[in-house]
């Protein structure tokens, strides 16, 4: 049957036996006595009504063989079990000079078969190279009463013999193979369910490195354009009422556009299984000029070249709008009052871009932002998708400013 096909669950009646089982197994792990006391008791029991009820002058070949050292027999052939599961191999040794001595006087015991017992447990629970002088151990009692007392012919009771150990063997070995498989099958249950548990966490923090990241671009970059409009807007009160108008407009609107795209970026956090997700794409190349309406509105005016005609996928112009988002938002909280920027897209063969944002501001600290904040590390970790190159610094003198400026490779076939 194929199991990639096969996926049936299993039935209640079969689901409530194995975990009946797996109980009972746990139990008898923790209290072998209680199992192991009832069977040896039972096997006792049956070697001394053996004794007491002369059963065993049907198969003995000398009948005067004295009552205390029947006794002694049947004692020694079936008091070790206990031991049997725990000790198996000492056991076989302890019952083999009984074997022997019951063999010698001819009572011919049936409780020697117990012997048969412990080569089922050294087939299940020792090296199977084991088996070997435990076989010897259980077939001397055989060859000496054949030698013995010469009743049957060798090869009839060797033959029965081998073929009584052959069978316990055989089923020790097929309980401890399917015993093994079953573990071997529970391990690697468990090993599943760990490594699903750690391919959860690790998606849950990729998801939340996501969720952070774009949730810095969105409030960072609107932000700074709200801070912008409403210091413009304070100076213009005084002076032009209709132009701190249009920035207390021009903030109103940015502010819906934030709530909009944060409402979008957290419906994922949303646990409702009814909840509808929101279809709105993420923004892209048609998004860059409502962009840099937003950033010249807020005072710093932007110029771009275009070269080439834009032909990448979703995720790529993703990457593009948010470095030219980021940096256009750096250039706005460190730039200063007279700053102004510069973009130039070029766009080649295959996907592949070249996008450089350089800006004629003046920073106090030029490290703050490479130090701080998850600006350029954002910027960094989409570029590391796609292969590119990000390169972020202040620009060569004498000429001052920052410069960043992304590269993203040819995209290749898949």
């Amino acid at each position: 049957m194929d199991p990639v096909t096969d996926n049936r669950a299993p039935e209640p009646l079969t689901e409530y036996a194995q975990r009946l089982a797996h109980r009972v197994r746990a139990f008898d792990g923790r209290h072998p006595l209680l199992w192991d006391l009832p069977f040896t008791g039972f096997w006792v029991t049956a070697a001394l009504i053996d004794y007491t009820g002369d059963g065993w002058r049907h198969n003995a070949h000398q009948l005067d063989v004295p009552g205390w050292l029947l006794l002694t027999l049947s004692l020694g052939l079936s008091v070790p079990l206990v031991w049997r599961r725990t000790h198996p191999a000492a056991v076989l040794a302890a019952m083999a000079p009984f074997a022997l001595v019951n063999a010698w006087t001819g009572a011919a015991l049936q409780a020697a078969l117990l012997q048969l017992v412990l080569v089922y447990h050294l087939a299940l629970r020792r090296p199977l190279r084991d088996l070997w002088w435990a076989t010897a151990l259980v077939l001397a009692p055989v060859v000496l009463s054949a030698a013995r007392h010469g009743e049957g012919t060798w090869d009839q009771q060797l033959g029965s013999q081998l073929m009584s150990i052959a069978v316990a063997a055989l089923i020790g070995v097929t309980v401890r193979t399917r015993r093994t498989y079953t573990e071997a099958l529970e391990d690697r249950a468990r090993r599943l369910e760990t490594e699903r548990d750690q391919q959860a966490q690790l998606a849950t923090a990729a998801e939340r490195a996501r969720i952070a990241r774009e949730m810095h671009d969105i409030i960072g970059h609107n932000l700074s354009v709200i801070t912008g409009l409403a210091d413009g807007g304070r100076y213009a009160a005084a002076k032009s009422p209709e132009r701190a108008a249009q920035a207390l407009d021009a903030i109103a609107t940015t502010g819906r556009e934030a709530l909009t795209e944060l409402r979008r970026l957290l419906d994922v956090l949303r646990e409702e299984e009814k909840q509808q997700p929101d279809l709105t794409p993420q923004p892209g190349l048609t998004d860059l000029d409502r962009l840099l309406d937003g950033v010249r509105s807020a005072g710093l005016p932007v110029s771009t070249t275009v070269h080439g005609s834009p032909s990448l996928p979703p995720g790529r112009q993703l990457t593009v709008y948010r470095v030219i988002q980021e940096a256009l938002t750096n250039t706005l909280k460190h730039g200063g009052p007279d700053a102004t920027a510069q973009i130039e897209l070029s766009y080649e063969e295959k996907a592949a871009v070249t996008v450089t944002i350089t800006d004629t501001g003046s920073r106090g600290d030029a490290d703050g932002i490479s130090r701080n904040g998850r600006g350029l590390p954002g910027m960094r970790e989409r570029t590391a998708l796609y292969g590119g190159t990000l390169e972020a610094g202040p620009r060569p003198r004498p000429e001052q400013g920052w410069r960043v400026r992304l590269c993203l490779p040819e995209e290749s076939p898949q």
